[in-house]
């Protein structure tokens, strides 16, 4: 965009937002700058706002009003190019999100969240207008291609037969040579049989080069990053050796890969947790896609990504590789609608996450090093002089993701006293118990076993002791800790389902 042009713009933005803010007519405005109103308008209304927050905290309340106000009218705006309304109108609601959050203004925030559904259904329902409209388009696009061509094909053969009736019109006239009437016939005859091979000739030109010209490598391929599933949570993200780029590579070694044409992941980005992964994210080139939490358990990021997924199915034919980055079964579902459509998907995820369904129904499959696994390859230290389970690597800094490690470390230090062994196989050791010794050698035990989203101890037990000879059974309505090996011939009915 030229500085004219620019200029132009922000005068133009300065004018709507004036008479915003004044309950002044905006329509006349918005009706005399309609070939303003385009995706570049909406991003100068996206770093406006974001500059003015930033220049003027105290007025950002104001302006939040003043931004809501103009957004509402611009989106029931019919005039022009509605879908670049809506996109300026979508744009100043999420523009405002950073100031209207959910905790310091629930009411204004719900408002905003209703408004910014409306606009997504309505640009869907463009989207889903445009892709029919493409459609019919594409088949009468194709009907006169092959029409085309099949003239092409006629127009060469009898381009072919001309010529063959000239060689022998202009043999036999050599033949008789002698007549000047002939001789001028055949001059006539041969510049005609010149053009002809000259037209012969450029259709073949042509035919070699729609048939022979070599295919460039093109951008085939799209790839679809479930973050919730891949940090194992949306709350409490576990990013421990968790690398997107090489993930990337990985996929991009596959045969059925030719080039990256978009990459998405599909996350909160507000969580403050998810920055680690900023750098890398920029570097390769995914675009962020934020997912907000619309409701308890409401799984949006896996709606959102099925629904771009079907979308860009439809409206970008060149794709034909489709990578979906998560080990969720309901995947299963998209990957054998986007075969319908005569697409390619390829599984990426951690395998021992990975609905067996969904894997089932790939074309392809790649696995990634589960996290756990990489945090049980770590050397764990002997338990301290004062009985305090420690990681090597850990520089006595613990996280809350090593709580499990620690934890099994601890639990296997119970068969290590002779007392306490016999306790496992005879009777079991109460959780009660359990639970103290735990306190007693992990530093706030309690706080951190809690961090990891498991509402009950027994749930994070069972959790923690999974692949072990330790296990969780029921005896006379006592929890109780034993080993695994004393309790699968007689008490596996007894399991405790939890």
């Amino acid at each position: 965009m030229s500085n004219g042009v620019a200029s132009q713009e922000q005068t133009l933005l300065l004018d709507l937002l004036r008479a915003t803010s004044q309950n002044q007519e905006v329509y006349p405005i918005l009706q005399n700058n309609l070939d303003k109103l385009d995706d570049d308008f909406a991003l100068l209304l996206r770093q406006w706002v974001s500059d003015q927050f930033a220049k003027e905290p105290v007025k950002a309340i104001n302006i939040t009003r003043i931004i809501l106000r103009f957004s509402t009218l611009i989106q029931r705006f019919e005039q022009g190019n509605l879908g670049n309304n809506l996109e300026i109108a979508i744009a100043g609601y999420e523009a405002v999100l950073p100031i209207i959050t959910r905790e310091t203004f629930p009411k204004e925030w719900d408002t905003i969240q209703q408004a910014l559904v409306t606009a997504y259904q309505q640009r869907q329902q463009m989207l889903s207008r445009t892709i029919a409209n493409l459609r019919q388009n594409t088949v009468q696009n194709q009907t006169q291609i092959s029409t085309l061509t099949e003239q092409f094909q006629q127009e060469l053969q009898q381009a072919k037969l001309q010529v063959d009736e000239l060689k022998t019109a202009i043999t036999q006239l050599k033949q008789e040579s002698g007549n000047s009437h002939k001789t001028q016939q055949l001059a006539c005859l041969m510049a005609d049989f010149r053009e002809l091979k000259q037209r012969q000739s450029f259709l073949q030109q042509l035919a070699i080069k729609a048939k022979v010209l070599p295919t460039p490598h093109h951008f085939n391929t799209a790839i679809f990053y479930d973050m919730e599933n891949l940090t194992m949570g949306r709350h409490n993200p576990n990013l421990r050796n968790l690398s997107l780029k090489k993930i990337k590579q990985n996929i991009e070694q596959n045969s059925l890969v030719s080039k990256i044409a978009i990459q998405c992941a599909y996350a909160d980005w507000s969580n403050p947790q998810l920055r680690a992964l900023k750098q890398e994210v920029q570097e390769i080139g995914i675009e962020t896609v934020q997912i907000f939490d619309y409701g308890h358990k409401k799984n949006a990021a896996d709606i959102q990504l099925a629904i771009d997924v079907i979308e860009l199915a439809y409206i970008r034919p060149s794709l034909q590789v489709f990578v979906i980055v998560s080990g969720d079964g309901a995947f299963a579902f998209l990957a054998k609608k986007l075969h319908e459509h005569g697409k390619t998907v390829i599984g990426c995820a951690y395998e021992k996450q990975l609905n067996r369904f969904f894997k089932s129904v790939c074309d392809d499959f790649l696995p990634i090093p589960a996290p756990q696994e990489i945090i049980n390859q770590m050397q764990v230290t002997q338990v301290n002089n004062n009985g305090t389970a420690n990681l090597a690597n850990d520089n006595n800094n613990s996280s809350y993701d090593d709580i499990f490690v620690i934890t099994q470390q601890s639990l296997e230090c119970l068969k290590q006293s002779h007392e306490q062994k016999n306790q496992l196989r005879q009777g079991g050791i109460p959780i009660s118990q359990v639970y103290e010794f735990l306190k007693s050698k992990i530093p706030d035990f309690a706080e951190r076993w809690q961090k990891k989203g498991c509402s009950q101890l027994t749930k994070f037990l069972k959790k923690t002791l999974e692949g072990t000879d330790i296990c969780l059974s029921s005896n006379n309505q006592m929890l109780i800790l034993r080993e695994m090996s004393t309790t699968r011939s007689h008490e596996s009915s007894n399991s405790i389902q939890l």
